[in-house]
């Protein structure tokens, strides 16, 4: 394999640390030509002398100045905000993007890279659950690969490397339950952002792990599948295994069934992406079926944690509505955060938000952009009535 250039899009993060350190094991395969982030200035300067690469950009402005001076005496470019992000992606030596950024926020910069024809690794599903299809088709006619980093669309991936010609009967997608799991309606009225936080398996981004305490994670990784995989609603379905062993499954048309078994360490999706069709040898930790004597599974409770139940119903009608869904829970989930809304209310501010922006069959990207817009507007207006 030649060696790769790499644009890591959130690299302060908990994937973008994850895939530098990736690619530091392997220092003859990847070499990273941009390194982003939002805020972090501190790690992106260590980052950056680290790594040293074409370019790096700080989304918070005021924080240029800093990272500017720091990197002064090196032939890195430094930019601020989002066009420059926009603009980065499309360097000559970037062969694969990786984008780990949060939110939807990840759509754009994915898009760019697309239309100069760079590959796409995507830890940021809100890329696909905000304007999936959009994003899809132009993947296909620049004809760019999408690289799945979460780990489980990378496991459904792999299931079905050599299964091309084979039709998919089903996927199921794993999930661990979260810290709440087999908890009722009555427990969540009163549950607090630091029991949310502490997420039984994974180490991951505040973000994210108050999505998977809400089920909302899975909801966004059911309309992720759905775009990456070419599938329809029914074809999904999400099963939880609170141990995290087996990643997801795929059913096939004989009935027979493939998964994707391994620790739960982003480290190896993140890799395989990198470094796909090869698998390269690695010192991670190994899975010891001893150690898991015993792997269980159960079927989600839909009721008590809605949020699974509205991301269905947003992809089975389609439009805008994922888009919606999506804008209102990064401002619901950032109210929880702050102590501005309950648990168990954010659901029911999706939900409204849902019902009150117009729905729109066919978007456009501007369609998609403007519903996000609104979509936050509202979200926010119903937050600030609760306090």
């Amino acid at each position: 394999m030649n060696r790769r250039g790499i644009a890591v899009l959130g690299s302060t993060g908990s994937i973008g640390t994850q895939t530098l350190a990736v690619a530091r094991a392997f220092p003859d395969d990847f070499n990273i030509i941009v390194l982003t982030c939002g805020d972090n200035a501190e790690l992106l300067i260590q980052q950056a002398l680290e790594f040293n690469p074409q370019a790096v950009v700080i989304n918070n402005e005021d924080k240029y100045i800093q990272v500017k001076e720091a990197l002064a005496h090196t032939d890195i470019d430094v930019f601020a905000g989002l066009q420059a992000l926009e603009e980065v992606v499309q360097l000559t030596d970037i062969d694969v993007v990786l984008n780990a950024i949060v939110g939807s926020a990840g759509l754009r910069p994915t898009v760019k890279a697309i239309q100069k024809g760079k590959d796409i690794a995507l830890a940021n599903k809100e890329t696909l659950v905000v304007a999936g299809e959009l994003v899809m088709d132009l993947a296909a006619k620049h004809q760019v690969r999408m690289l799945p980093v979460d780990s489980e669309h990378s496991a459904i991936f792999q299931c079905l490397v050599g299964e091309e010609q084979n039709p998919i009967e089903k996927i199921y997608i794993t999930a661990s339950g979260g810290p709440f799991r087999g908890k009722d309606r009555d427990f969540l009225t009163h549950v607090k952002k630091e029991q949310a936080l502490k997420h039984p398996n994974w180490v991951m981004g505040a973000k994210i792990t108050i999505d998977s305490a809400s089920l909302m994670n899975k909801g966004l990784e059911v309309i992720e599948a759905k775009w990456l995989f070419d599938l329809s609603v029914d074809q999904i379905d999400v099963i939880v295994h609170p141990q995290s062993i087996v990643h997801s499954l795929v059913q096939f048309q004989d009935g027979s069934m493939k998964a994707q078994l391994g620790l739960p360490d982003m480290k190896l999706p993140i890799q395989y992406a990198l470094t796909y069709p090869a698998r390269f040898q690695n010192n991670f930790q190994r899975f010891n079926f001893m150690d898991y004597p015993s792997l269980t599974f159960e079927k989600p409770d839909l009721e008590t944690f809605r949020n699974l139940a509205l991301a269905y119903e947003a992809l089975a009608r389609g439009g805008n509505q994922a888009c919606i869904l999506n804008a209102a829970n990064e401002v619901v989930v950032d109210a929880f955060l702050k102590d501005r809304v309950s648990f168990l209310g954010m659901s029911d501010v999706i939900e409204q938000v849902i019902q009150s922006v117009d729905y729109i069959s066919t978007p456009t990207l501007a369609d998609y952009l403007e519903t996000d817009k609104v979509s936050r507007i509202k979200a926010l207006e119903l937050v600030t009535k609760l306090n």
